[in-house]
């Protein structure tokens, strides 16, 4: 059992005939209620100081466990942003090279439809051109022939 400074204060002693001074001992008494009383009153404000440092370490420390949740689910959400950034950037990718091949593809098949054009266009000249000079060589022939001498006298002779 501990005591209180009212323990102390209330406590009475028997008296006795060869017993201590009374005063002496009420004088003592009063100093140690005095020092009980400083004690506990310095114990209930350490107690109260202890309580509230118990608090705020408790407050910290769920500061730090949100502080390191939050830091988890950064890195988790970076490493999604990472990974989903890294897939896209892949997709794009193998979307621009489908549409290069595309492109590669369609320049071959137009480089292959202008070729035919062009050689149709080439046989379409060499043809032409074995016409007209058939029809040169026919006209030179019509004018070295003689119908044609005969048809430029009978044009003089009736303009005479």
């Amino acid at each position: 059992m501990s005591l209180t400074p009212l323990d102390i204060h209330n406590k009475e002693f028997k008296t006795v005939l060869r017993g201590y001074d009374r005063n002496e001992v009420d004088e003592f008494l009063d100093l140690i209620i005095k020092d009980l009383e400083q004690v506990y009153k310095e114990s209930a404000e350490l107690k109260d100081a202890n309580h509230a440092l118990k608090e705020k370490l408790e407050h910290y420390h769920n500061l730090e466990q949100t502080l390191h949740n939050a830091l988890v689910v950064a890195q988790e959400t970076a490493e999604e942003v990472k990974a989903s950034a890294k897939r896209e950037a892949q997709l794009i990718i193998r979307e621009a090279e489908m549409k290069a091949e595309r492109i590669v593809d369609d320049a071959i098949a137009k480089v292959r439809r202008m070729t035919a054009e062009l050689d149709e266009m080439r046989k379409q000249a060499g043809v032409f051109r074995a016409r007209l000079i058939n029809l040169l060589k026919a006209q030179l022939e019509m004018l070295d022939s003689d119908d044609w001498d005969q048809l430029e006298s009978a044009a003089t002779s009736s303009v005479n």
